[in-house]
């Protein structure tokens, strides 16, 4: 019998045990449904924030990713087209190739003939618009790094002001859900901005790190091209 009865116990035990997890167990939807009217709103516009950071990053990143892919038989063959006055066979494989660095040797083929001054002055304001378009929309990506903790900061003063308020209004009697109710807002958002603040710095880098990558192979076609210009003939 006092066995059975030690058993019992201990299984009831494990039972008030595993209810006590349950009740304290706390999901993330249900933090941001008691987080109050102004935590569900400022963690709407973060998770806004994050799936405009995402789209633009991904769509950026294989935008560059084409870009860079490397030819490494292209410049040769430019060499070659171009030693030999096929101007128009060198243009076509230009067009073929469609990436920054053959747009800009197009630009400077259709210049052959011109002062070699105005060939690297057409090739300069070309790169200039082939950067403009690889960091299209990529500086909304470090508002967003810049603007998502500001944010969730904005929902940590709402919530302890929530809170205080409650405070010093409720007397002896403070209302424990109305004050945690501010708290919840408080830090919910604060964390939720500091992930997606995070999550734009992250890919941000790394699409300015991509970026440069591509400018700097831009800047050796480019030199590459004039030099084959200045070689005598």
């Amino acid at each position: 019998m006092i066995s059975e009865f030690v058993q019992k116990g201990t299984e009831l035990g494990e039972t008030t045990t595993e209810a006590l997890a349950d009740e304290k167990s706390l999901s993330i939807i249900k933090l941001i449904m008691q987080g109050g009217l102004g935590g569900q709103l400022i963690i709407l516009v973060l998770t806004i924030l994050l799936a405009v950071g995402l789209y633009i990053y991904f769509e950026r990143f294989f935008a560059i990713k084409a870009a860079s892919k490397p030819n490494r038989k292209f410049m040769n063959s430019i060499k070659e087209n171009v030693s030999e006055g096929k101007l128009d066979a060198a243009k076509m494989m230009c067009a073929q190739v469609n990436t920054p660095v053959s747009r800009l040797i197009e630009k400077g083929i259709s210049r052959i003939g011109k002062p070699l001054d105005d060939i690297s002055t057409a090739i300069e304001n070309a790169g200039k618009l082939e950067i403009y378009k690889l960091e299209r929309n990529v500086s909304i990506l470090a508002t967003i790094a810049g603007a998502a903790p500001m944010i969730g900061f904005l929902g940590t003063v709402i919530g302890m002001i929530v809170a205080i308020h409650e405070i010093a209004t409720g007397g002896g009697q403070i209302d424990i859900k109305q004050l945690s109710d501010g708290l919840y807002t408080a830090m919910t958002t604060t964390v939720a901005g500091l992930i997606v603040g995070i999550v734009a710095y992250i890919t941000y880098n790394h699409l300015v790190n991509k970026t440069n990558k591509v400018i700097y192979e831009m800047e050796a076609k480019a030199v590459e091209f004039l030099d084959l210009l200045n070689e005598p003939i």
